[in-house]
């Protein structure tokens, strides 16, 4: 009963380990699990961590501040009455003083210098994460081009299996004309050396499929084995006069955020500031100044402060925000325009490709009764092998043809709706 088990289990096991290598994977499973495995995704989680610290540092602003002052002063005079009076004792007040006291300090209103700076530090914290969204972005790119590298590589192994069967069975038909008498040895040695070609090429493109599956895998930092199959995507219509989504556009907007969060603190530096404060101590003088002892003390009320130094800067700094403000509209044309012009490039290289899908078909039907007739002609013997391998070649140019157009017109398709930010 155990051996069964065993034996059942391994089965499972094994079949299950086969469908997993056999697996389908699609384009958006691969650019998915590249952008999951980039490294800068982890930007993400810092960039709101800090955003965090930042804005509780703020938030305390409004916490009450204690500080604690000491003084030890001396002075070269002190407050003394000029006249004396018969019978009255003046104090004399000593130059040498000594004070420690409790400062207590609460905001009560900070003119919105506080809520500005937390504008501040989340407009530039979307600023900073839509810097990381770019930068993934581009992944999508290399997944594009790697992926669709693997299609045309599998298409052109298929392209080299027919080529090799149509090269075999003239091989045949050569060996046994040879046998007959009708045919020499170099034709059949000259059959058999495009067959060693073929195997060649089947070699050197297995190679290179398993460099790209292995450049896949490290994207998407996951094991793709041989046997996993790449699903050819569906062709998808592509809108010209749809508008650009790019994140880069997003990281535009975030960065007008930004100049007017900049604005808004310009306007708080300007604005009076309202505090409640108290203070409390021990020294010498206390409150009377004319004391010579040791006493305690304390002092509270309301405090304004209105700094008008900021008005000599305003304009200024408003200025620069400006400058900013025109500096990132000219990248943000700039990248606008050259966007466009890339999108017609595309957009004509779809059309291109889908032309000439049209003519495939009938080329390879015609290359096809040519090589049959170059067949018939070789075996009575009124067409060289050379003429033979020829029409063969050209028969398997005409496929190779068709499967560049059909892979370049999805490409094509994808990296336009990526340009697009579709």
């Amino acid at each position: 009963m155990k051996k069964v088990l065993i034996i059942f289990c391994s089965a499972f096991c094994l079949l299950n380990g086969n469908t997993l290598a056999q697996r389908n994977l699609t384009i958006d499973d691969c650019q998915r699990k590249a952008r999951e495995n980039y490294p800068q995704i982890r930007q993400f989680g810092l960039i709101e961590q800090s955003k965090e610290y930042n804005l509780s540092n703020l938030s305390k602003t409004y916490l009450p501040q204690l500080s604690l002052n000491g003084q030890l002063s001396y002075q070269s005079d002190v407050v003394h009455f000029p006249v004396s009076m018969p019978g009255i004792d003046v104090p004399t007040i000593d130059k040498d003083q000594y004070k420690v006291a409790i400062d207590l300090s609460q905001t009560i209103w900070d003119g919105g210098n506080t809520n500005s700076q937390k504008k501040i530090i989340r407009a530039g914290n979307e600023v900073e994460k839509q810097n990381v969204e770019v930068e993934l972005y581009a992944i999508r790119t290399q997944v594009n081009r790697i992926f669709f590298g693997i299609l045309t590589l599998d298409e052109q192994l298929k392209q080299l299996d027919i080529l090799e069967k149509d090269l075999k069975n003239s091989y045949d038909t050569a060996n046994a004309m040879f046998e007959n008498g009708t045919a020499t040895l170099s034709d059949v040695d000259a059959i058999h050396v495009e067959l060693l070609n073929n195997e060649q090429k089947k070699t050197e493109l297995l190679s290179l499929r398993k460099t790209c599956l292995e450049m896949l895998s490290a994207l998407m930092n996951e094991k793709i084995t041989g046997q996993t199959t790449l699903e050819k995507p569906s062709e998808i219509l592509v809108d010209p006069t749809s508008g650009i989504h790019r994140p880069e556009m997003i990281l535009f907007n975030k960065q007008r955020e930004l100049f007017d969060a900049r604005e808004n603190l310009i306007a708080s530096k300007n604005r009076p500031r309202l505090s409640l404060f108290a203070q409390g101590g021990y020294g010498k003088p206390g409150l009377n100044l004319l004391s010579n002892h040791f006493d305690l003390f304390a002092i509270g009320g309301f405090r304004l402060t209105w700094n008008f130094g900021n008005l000599y800067t305003k304009n200024n700094e408003k200025k620069l925000i400006a400058i900013d403000k025109n500096r990132m509209n000219t990248l943000e044309e700039t990248f606008a325009f050259n966007t466009n012009l890339q999108l017609i490039q595309i957009y004509n290289e779809v059309l291109k490709a889908k032309e000439l899908m049209r003519k495939d078909d009938e080329i390879i039907s015609l290359r096809n009764r040519v090589k049959t007739a170059s067949e018939n002609k070789y075996e009575n013997g009124i067409y060289t092998v050379n003429d033979l391998i020829r029409d063969i070649h050209a028969e398997n140019l005409s496929r190779q043809s068709k499967i560049l157009h059909e892979i370049q017109y999805l490409m094509s398709i994808y990296n336009y709706r990526i340009l697009k930010g579709e």
